[in-house]
């Protein structure tokens, strides 16, 4: 069977399963339709509209970002369907009609209006007319997302009246391309993957010990020395230092022109890139360009992912006068390439250590009168901020920017839980909530027995999907909204990236853009897994970690314990063996009541099923491995 017509009939199959798999959830799921993020509302109605080569797009409008925004929707439609959508100024009896505007939706609202001859797109700015077609997309069978079909099949759309628009203005993710060097087109397929799902920031996180990533050119050592480091294999955290005569020849780093380029890639895609330039800590690779930079002035490398910290002197000297005429020329080519009003200055996890073994530093402590080293890096944020500030620029930090008293109109990212930004908001100090245990997509995302080496901690994706960036109490005016965040460590490719970002990343789209009530777990998963169809048909890399078992152990006495099985969705079966064999349906099912580990027993071995076929991953759970979770 030819495979357009398989991933039809899957497309198919899917969407009648949402149809009856949605009855009674209040966010609905309307005649299979599987919008990521649910949009504000949506109804049905009657008949459907048929893409076809006699379809034209057209609207009276002549801004460049809309015409841009026409031609990338030509572009991708043209590419998997073969149909060349015609453009056209008046209007046509069946096409494409985009007009404006409609203030009442806000900057990137619409409305979106498809009927069985007509389809119509109304907002108030261009960025408004992108998400509409995005959605438009999400109409279309999944077979839209494969970048060179070309099938001569029936692109059929249901008619629905649409209205929405975003509840969070900042919707970010964040790339990491200091651990692992990720390359310009990759960089932009990144931005393709966020905008699909109407996130508008990428957070850029562009230097840290193992690597300086963009072009300075007052500073040319910082690319010809901090962009390198000797090649490493393996686990993270446990590699050898650089042997004697060894060549620095991992990394990479973008040139301005590059960085221009994604910019202006990127504001195609309405997504504004935030720059982070990470200090005073995490300045190995930035120390290892200019050694006179830090307390110690000892000549240290680039570090190639082993643990140093607190060992090698990776923070910047703030007594030293000479680092501020570093910084100085760094972030003013920064400000002069990016567009954005931000910069990120990191502030995050900088070892004090020598700061208090420093001279100078303590001298700097001395001559401004400053309590003790929290009031040093306060001093030295509060000084980067206004050197910001004298480029048009406001700056952004971790949440440690607040240690010793924060900068005036600084804004915090809150990453270490939510108190942070709970505190600075109360200060009435804007505030970007990136919790790790909700939105750190670098972490875990299932059971670790089973899954590739990870950041330390759990982040599943009902973790990300069930948070509210707005806590009790907090005025929603200071919260800006969050960001997904992926740090390389354990990201060595950009296919091990994608299966970390997704499903996860859809859950917090719909965080971030979705109203409250309209985001409702069992709809979301149903929607997911229509969405793997697209994911599938757009050759991207995603984790199915959502159907493996979940395990839950407490101790019964001093020898004995039992275990809990769950999932992370509802409608799966489990099935467990403790004798060494792979279980299967002929084995045990877990019906809910725990289950002694037996005398003798050395692994439990479980595995999840749906309608009689297996769906999860196989785990053999070592006894140990249970042991060390009482």
């Amino acid at each position: 069977m030819n495979k357009v017509v398989i991933s039809r009939f899957c497309w198919m199959l899917c969407a009648f399963s949402s149809l009856f798999l949605s009855n009674g959830i209040k966010a609905g799921n309307p005649n299979g339709i599987s919008i990521i993020p649910q949009p504000s509302s949506i109804s049905v109605t009657s008949g459907s509209f048929v893409l076809e080569p006699s379809v034209s797009i057209y609207t009276t409008s002549k801004d460049e970002d809309l015409q841009s925004t026409i031609k990338w929707f030509r572009d991708k439609v043209a590419a998997a369907t073969g149909i060349v959508l015609k453009q056209a100024k008046g209007s046509k009896s069946i096409g494409i009609q985009i007009t404006g505007p409609s203030n009442a939706l806000g900057e990137e609202g619409y409305k979106l209006e498809v009927l069985p001859a007509k389809i119509n797109i109304s907002a108030s700015a261009s960025s408004g007319v992108f998400y509409a077609l995005q959605t438009l997309l999400q109409l279309l069978p999944p077979d839209i997302e494969s970048p060179s079909l070309q099938q001569n099949i029936p692109w059929v759309i249901p008619c629905v009246e649409i209205t929405d628009s975003p509840r969070f203005k900042y919707r970010g993710m964040m790339l990491d391309v200091s651990r692992h060097f990720f390359t310009k087109e990759e960089v932009k397929r990144y931005i393709d993957e966020m905008a699909r799902y109407k996130f508008n920031i990428l957070h850029w996180h562009l230097n840290d010990d193992e690597g300086w990533r963009i072009e300075i050119k007052g500073l040319p050592k910082l690319t010809s020395v901090g962009a390198w480091r000797v090649k490493r294999t393996g686990h993270w955290g446990t590699f050898i230092p650089r042997l004697q005569g060894e060549e620095p020849t991992y990394g990479g780093y973008y040139t301005q022109d590059d960085v221009k380029e994604i910019i202006a890639y990127a504001k195609k895609k309405f997504v504004t890139i935030i720059p982070e330039i990470d200090v005073p800590g995490h300045g190995l690779s930035l120390i290892a360009s200019y050694p006179d930079l830090s307390c110690t002035q000892l000549p240290y490398g680039v570090n190639e992912g082993r643990k140093f910290y607190t060992r090698d002197d990776n923070a910047l000297c703030i007594g030293n006068d000479t680092v501020f005429s570093v910084l100085n020329t760094i972030f003013s080519e920064v400000a002069q390439l990016f567009p954005s009003e931000y910069i990120h200055v990191g502030g995050d996890e900088a070892y004090k250590g020598f700061w208090r073994k420093c001279p100078k530093c303590q001298r700097r402590i001395k001559e401004e009168g400053l309590k003790d080293e929290d009031g040093l890096q306060s001093y030295f944020i509060k000084r980067v901020s206004t050197l910001l500030a004298s480029k048009g620029k406001r700056l952004i930090g971790w949440d440690e920017i607040l240690q010793g008293g924060i900068a005036p109109n600084a804004i915090v990212m809150s990453y270490r839980g939510m108190d942070g930004g709970i505190e600075a908001a109360k200060m009435k100090h804007e505030v970007i909530m990136t919790p790790a245990s909700r939105t750190y997509l670098n972490f875990y995302q299932g059971e670790t027995i089973v899954e590739p080496p990870a950041g330390e901690a759990m982040c599943r994706m009902r973790d990300s999907y069930t948070y509210d960036p707005v806590p009790v109490g907090v005025d929603p005016e200071f919260v800006l909204g969050g960001q997904g965040c992926l740090w390389s460590e354990h990201i060595p490719t950009y296919r091990h990236l994608q299966y970390l970002m997704w499903p996860r990343g859809m859950a917090l789209s719909e965080v971030y853009w979705s109203k409250p009530g309209n985001k409702d777990w069992k709809h979301f998963i149903n929607k997911v897994e229509h969405h793997f169809l697209r994911l599938n048909a757009a050759g991207i890399k995603y984790s199915t970690s959502m159907y493996n078992v979940i395990f839950h152990t407490h101790r019964l006495n001093d020898y004995d314990f039992s275990i809990e099985l769950a999932t992370e969705i509802e409608g799966l079966d489990i099935y467990y063996t403790f004798d060494e064999t792979n279980p299967d349906p002929y084995a045990q099912k877990f019906t809910g009541e725990p289950i002694v580990f037996p005398i003798g027993a050395t692994h439990l071995k479980v595995i999840t099923y749906r309608n009689g076929k297996p769906i999860g991953a196989q785990i053999n759970m070592p006894k140990e491995t249970l042991l060390k979770r009482l």
